[in-house]
């Protein structure tokens, strides 16, 4: 089978934090739903920052959808192919109406006004937010926010969704919404969050960033135990 996303030898630093991220080697592969757990600061969110080009790697490969990814150009159809859900709604919702924010990535593609506003109004009735289209976007609750950026995300039909603590601020009701359209969804997945009970319930794997290196979890039984292996 081959990998969606593929990293080899991927290191980066900070000048201030030092390494976070030291020949670090991980596959993707169709169907998966990875999650990635480690402590605050362990580099989680600047992993899937290098996959889709946001940062340059400072040493080693990105490989993505079967071409190996070293220039900004590059990363173009990766960002196209691998729906980013940022951990902070605020950084992605930024048009008038939820029917526009939800337009904005189809129209980047390509699509024509008509058609990206039908991919729009189809990807709100999916998630059960029809009714939604003309609500004024920094009017509405962290739930509504977090299923109306996911809508922004799917909307732009990607091949592998990016997810950074999707959960956070969630209250009872609105993550399990989420969790249930997530469950749902046929999209290889890698999954940030603290909330283990969320990521136990969707992933089909689990890694954690420890050291600057990636570490395999088996997982027992709902429980995710560290074994000595690096991810390959």
């Amino acid at each position: 089978m081959t990998a969606l996303i593929e990293t080899r030898k991927l290191f980066y630093r900070y000048s201030r934090r030092g390494v976070v991220l030291d020949k670090v080697d991980f596959t993707l592969y169709p169907g998966e739903r990875v999650a990635l757990t480690g402590a605050n600061g362990a580099g989680k969110t600047t992993f899937l920052h290098l996959l889709v080009g946001l940062k340059k790697a400072k040493g080693g490969e990105v490989h993505a959808f079967g071409q190996l990814r070293n220039e900004e150009k590059a990363f173009v159809e990766v960002r196209a192919r691998a729906g980013f859900l940022f951990q902070d709604p605020d950084d992605q919702l930024f048009c008038p109406t939820v029917l526009e924010d939800v337009a904005f990535g189809p129209l980047n593609l390509g699509k024509s006004r008509d058609e990206a506003l039908q991919l729009a109004r189809e990807t709100l009735a999916s998630l059960g937010m029809e009714g939604f289209e003309e609500r004024v976007t920094h009017q509405l609750s962290g739930g509504e926010k977090r299923m109306i950026t996911l809508a922004c995300v799917l909307a732009m039909k990607p091949d592998v969704l990016l997810l950074d603590e999707p959960s956070n601020a969630l209250d009872t009701e609105a993550r399990r919404r989420l969790l249930d359209t997530l469950k749902s969804l046929p999209h290889a997945m890698i999954i940030i969050s603290h909330d283990d009970e969320f990521l136990r319930e969707l992933e089909t794997r689990r890694v954690r960033l420890s050291d600057a290196t990636l570490v395999e979890e088996s997982i027992q039984q709902g429980v995710a135990v560290i074994t000595d292996a690096e991810v390959a």
